[in-house]
């Protein structure tokens, strides 16, 4: 589909690429041009050059260069079309298309996005009109919650009406375009009804700031779920995909490298309205690997303003990975126990504004809550804190980073670090492990996020799974014991009555992951791998201790190399390891 040339040549002239760059890194005006960071690769010394008579970039760093359209292209991963339609919207011109049957599906979007924004209005209208009394007790939650009526305004914050068919009533539309905006559905009778009733209403706008879907919150009288979205079902909405707030937040994001994450919409709402302009919120779901792929776009510093211990184990498995493969660094608020941001932003902003820009490291946050529950008091208390705390730097992927925390670790528990370094292995292991730091430690990591997505799989796709993974190739208990509860279980909520508390929040935490990208493969043949490294490591102890090296040294050899060969070339085929886990089943039962 093509777009006439003559409007296309308009938006390149109307658009301020200034203020567009600006959205997403710093810009310093330099004589006629504006220099700053570029957005398209990492760098300390400025190289990106901005010309705003032309309209046009370039980067003497990374090359990257070219106008509005091909900055917005690049810097949000769209089509030519798409960049040229958001241009074009944000500067008013209208668009006109060479091919009328492609332009239809685009018609299409903007269509049902328009159903949404007359929903956003008069839900608004009618939680905002001091002369409905229906939308009084709406109008006092809010109040209480800091929420008066101009902040409802800028924010369209609505109330929808305690009947089956208000919104309805007023849209007028035919039954295809109310579901496919996700407003409302259609009953056995073949009558239309509105998918919210008697909620608060928080409409949920693309990054252009697109009204695109809602989320609902009952008063604290009413019934039914506390929490309501728009269906996934909706054409123009993908929770997993969206961030509440990116709209709004992403200029001041662009200026300060930083995106603050909360959990709810109130929460951001009260970050904004205390002076946080960078902060957004997932749409009742996990932070996903999209979320922080999107969010990597805008800036390079997440902060997670959630519950506090929320904010330390949120997807903390994940984070380290995501922190690698975006290049951004995770970091935590620590908010005062019991309070959420959107408290803390009515109450006391400027305690809040601290909290944020002094968050802290996601590893280094973690660490500090285990080392502040320890005693060190005794000699006892400060190896268990010392051991506890290496649980934690375990699961870390760079070893200088791990390193750095060790002696941190030694320094508070009065321990030497080598001594860490060399007990850095799970508490109470049953034998002696004499292998290096890096390998103690990049094992019990790999451990935890390779045995993790085994059990992924088993609660997502079993029958990838069930036909090879087994006790033996699980070394973490919590692991153990999940996979225990799992296999002799019919569902999730069977396996969690058997359960404790920390295997039963794993279940939980796995269960609304996506395991899309696990492959059957790949965790089979590094869990072999870590659990045949595990059973020479074992034999060689046993050997020094007895003397009796020839007895164990055909088992260490075939381990060894079965090691060697799962490292460098994996498998290719379930069957192709199967021998060697019947081998280390055998072995485990002797």
């Amino acid at each position: 589909m093509g777009i006439v040339d003559d409007d296309i040549r308009r938006v390149r002239e109307e658009s301020d690429i200034i203020r567009l760059i600006t959205q997403h890194t710093q810009l310093k005006k330099v004589g006629r041009s504006w220099k700053g960071l570029c957005p398209f690769h990492n760098e300390k010394t400025p190289s990106f050059t901005v010309n705003q008579e032309n309209g046009r970039y370039y980067c003497f760093g990374c090359q990257a260069n070219g106008d509005s359209i091909e900055f917005l292209r690049e810097i949000d991963n769209l089509d030519f079309v798409a960049a040229v339609e958001i241009l074009a919207a944000q500067n008013g011109i209208p668009l006109r298309y060479t091919d009328k049957k492609e332009s239809k599906s685009r018609n299409r979007r903007k269509e049902l996005i328009k159903l949404v924004a007359d929903a956003v209005d008069f839900y608004n209208k009618k939680l905002i009109d001091m002369d409905n009394p229906e939308a009084r007790p709406a109008r006092e939650y809010l109040k209480q919650r800091g929420l008066d009526g101009d902040i409802a305004e800028k924010f369209s914050i609505g109330w929808a009406p305690d009947s089956w068919d208000s919104l309805c009533g007023h849209l007028s539309v035919s039954n295809e375009d109310l579901l496919a905006a996700g407003l409302g559905g259609i009953n056995k009778n073949g009558g239309q009804y509105d998918f919210f009733r008697n909620r608060i209403l928080f409409p949920i706008f693309s990054e252009q700031g697109d009204p695109i879907a809602f989320g609902g919150r009952k008063l604290p009288e009413g019934e039914g779920p506390k929490y309501k979205n728009t269906s996934d079902g909706a054409e123009i909405y993908s929770k997993s995909q969206i961030l509440y707030g990116l709209n709004w937040a992403k200029e001041e994001a662009g200026r300060i490298d930083e995106l603050v994450v909360c959990e709810g919409y109130t929460d951001v709402i009260g970050c904004h309205e205390a002076g946080i302009s960078r902060a957004v919120a997932t749409c009742g779901t996990a932070l996903t690997q999209e979320h922080v792929r999107k969010m990597s776009r805008f800036a390079k510093k997440v902060v997670l303003a959630f519950d506090a211990d929320n904010a330390g184990q949120s997807a903390a498995e994940k984070v380290y990975e995501w922190e690698s493969e975006f290049d951004v660094l995770f970091k935590v608020a620590d908010l005062p126990e019991g309070k959420d941001p959107g408290d803390l932003a009515f109450s006391n902003p400027d305690e809040l504004n601290h909290i944020v820009e002094n968050a802290k490291p996601h590893m280094q946050f973690r660490v500090d809550r285990v080392l502040e529950k320890g005693d060190f008091e005794s000699k006892e208390g400060r190896a268990r804190s010392a051991i506890e705390a290496m649980k934690v730097v375990a699961q870390h992927p760079d070893e200088l980073i791990r390193d750095q925390y060790i002696v941190q670790i030694a320094d508070k528990c009065l321990i030497g670090a080598d001594e860490i370094r060399r007990r850095a292995s799970k508490e109470n292991s049953k034998v002696e492990k004499s292998v290096t730091t890096r390998e103690v430690v990049s094992v019990k990591m790999e451990r935890l996020t390779t045995e993790y997505q085994a059990l992924r799989m088993l609660i997502h796709k079993p029958e990838e799974v069930t036909n090879w993974l087994h006790p033996v190739l699980l070394s973490d208990p919590i692991a153990e014991s999940v996979f225990v509860a799992l296999t002799n279980s019919t569902d999730l909520h069977e396996a969690n009555q058997s359960l404790g508390t920390e295997e039963s929040d794993l279940v939980g935490r796995l269960s609304v992951q996506e395991a899309e990208d696990d492959k059957p493969l790949g965790v089979f043949s590094r869990l072999l791998s870590l659990a045949a490294e595990r059973k020479a490591v074992e034999f060689e102890s046993l050997a020094r201790q007895s003397g009796e090296l020839s007895e164990y040294q055909a088992d260490i050899s075939y381990l060894r190399r079965s090691v060697m060969e799962l490292n460098e070339e994996g498998i290719h085929q379930i069957e192709e390891g199967m021998e060697l886990r019947s081998w280390l089943i055998a072995k485990s039962e002797v």
